[in-house]
């Protein structure tokens, strides 16, 4: 599983497939597991998330890394009202802010791949930049003045080392890459409870949210005041600057390797599908035009509605996060003829239910989200790239905004070409899927300039 992931998963998956059962187990270091491929039994494992069925997990070592109070392992009345909390963070109006910000940074950091590739005349790697553009464009969306440029630096040197522990054994030892990632994760919860700090202080002085912690400080105070009207001065709960910092980690943590993993298969899967390419840059151009100077509304991003298919089709097509690990908290009877031991670790595969229900599941076909279609409310079972159940992705919005701005952006400016080489679309895991050569692309500029934002 450590050294060569993507064979040991379709090892699993093999094995579920050869059985009517739909599942398949094995052992990880001591760890009983039960891989689960058919979409029904994965529903089952996503609606009984609770303290006497299953725990949802993240990770397979995720408490030692996350702390016990994560997002991730919260379940029954406190989940919902944390949730119901977190949910003015992404109303139309907080999206709006948010599609702002995205765009400033995606401009700037394709403005600076394009450099890169004139620079090396040869082709470059885009893993490591697109996970740094997503780094950049989460802080400043997240917590955006509240980070200085030398706290930047902090927080990009702690989520590499985060990334590096994430897929090492557990072995929490001075020196080793789990302790230095779960010592990171202290560091980085932290610096974001230190600018929940500021935004608070902030939105007190009635100033207007610029991103998403302002929005959230702005409600949490809201619901003070109400409160102490009502006579209850006893702070509400999961406000203190120590928790929120960790849910914003949270936060961070979720959107920062999936949205790297889609704009790598985005940009893939758009040069290996010259005609789907072409009707993504006719759209926009229709809409949208870099020479406008204007950012990208809200509207506009709505009318790309090819544009949001052929995102909807990449996350479908490439999930990215194929598996989310649970674990058995008492013996679970999932079928007739299987009960799950407690202790085991569950793994629903979402990217073994991407593959079926779908007409031609195999085929990367946009127009299967198309308003004639439908194939994501036909299908929307097997649609699971964003979880389901309690603990269905309450990003998402947000995530698909990212990638269609990100679709919308790259084909309008850039001209691109894959670099490719036996081997190199298939999947590798970091811990996210992406392209096994870090999706290697040729880049120029193609729009006759870039666009100059109000304001940058």
């Amino acid at each position: 599983m450590v050294r060569n992931p993507t064979k040991f998963w379709d090892q699993q998956s093999s094995l579920a497939k050869s059985t009517t059962a739909g599942l398949s187990v094995n052992y990880i270091i001591g760890n009983f597991i039960v891989f689960i491929r058919d979409t029904e039994l994965s529903h089952k494992v996503f609606a009984n998330v609770r303290p006497d069925a299953f725990r949802l997990v993240g990770h397979p070592f995720g408490k030692k890394l996350f702390g016990e109070h994560n997002l991730i392992y919260m379940m029954g009345q406190d989940h919902k009202n944390l949730r119901r909390r977190i949910a003015p963070n992404f109303t139309p109006r907080a999206l709006s802010t948010y599609t702002a910000l995205q765009q400033i940074t995606i401009l700037n950091h394709l403005k600076s791949w394009v450099q890169l590739s004139h620079k090396a005349q040869a082709p470059i790697p885009l893993r490591v930049l697109a996970r740094d553009m997503n780094l950049e464009t989460s802080q400043t969306v997240f917590v955006g003045p509240y980070l200085t440029p030398k706290a930047r630096q902090s927080f990009e040197r702690d989520y590499y080392l985060f990334n590096v522990g994430l897929m090492k054994l557990p072995v929490d030892l001075p020196g080793m890459a789990f302790r230095n990632a779960r010592l990171a994760v202290d560091r980085l919860a932290g610096t974001l409870a230190t600018c929940t700090a500021m935004s608070k202080k902030r939105m007190e002085n009635g100033e207007e949210p610029s991103c998403l912690i302002d929005y959230w400080m702005q409600d949490t105070l809201r619901e003070i005041a109400e409160a102490q009207l009502a006579g209850d001065t006893s702070p509400p709960p999961y406000s203190s600057d120590a928790e929120i910092g960790g849910y914003l980690f949270d936060f961070l943590f979720a959107a920062q390797d999936a949205s790297t993993s889609s704009l790598l298969w985005a940009v893939t899967l758009l040069d290996s599908h010259p005609d789907v390419l072409a009707r993504v840059r006719d759209e926009v151009a229709g809409i949208w035009s870099p020479e406008s100077d204007e950012l990208i509304t809200t509207d506009q991003l709505r009318e790309m509605r090819y544009t949001q298919a052929v995102a909807r089709e990449v996350v479908r097509f490439r999930p990215p996060a194929t598996l989310v690990p649970h674990i058995a908290a008492v013996d679970f009877p999932l079928t007739e003829n299987y009960v799950v031991p407690k202790g085991a670790i569950v793994f629903p595969s979402v990217y073994e239910s991407s593959f079926q229900g779908f007409p031609e599941p195999d085929r990367f076909d946009p127009d299967r989200f198309s308003e004639e279609r439908q194939e994501d409310q036909i299908y929307k079972r097997n649609f699971l790239a964003f979880g389901a159940g309690a603990h269905q992705c309450v990003g998402q919005r947000y995530a698909l905004n990212h990638l269609v701005l990100f679709i919308a952006m790259f084909a309008s400016l850039i001209d691109f070409k894959r670099d490719r080489t036996d081997g190199c679309d298939d999947i590798a895991y970091v811990p996210t899927i992406c392209p096994k050569d870090d999706c290697r692309v040729f880049l120029s500029r193609r729009c006759v300039r870039y666009p100059s934002f109000p304001g940058h």
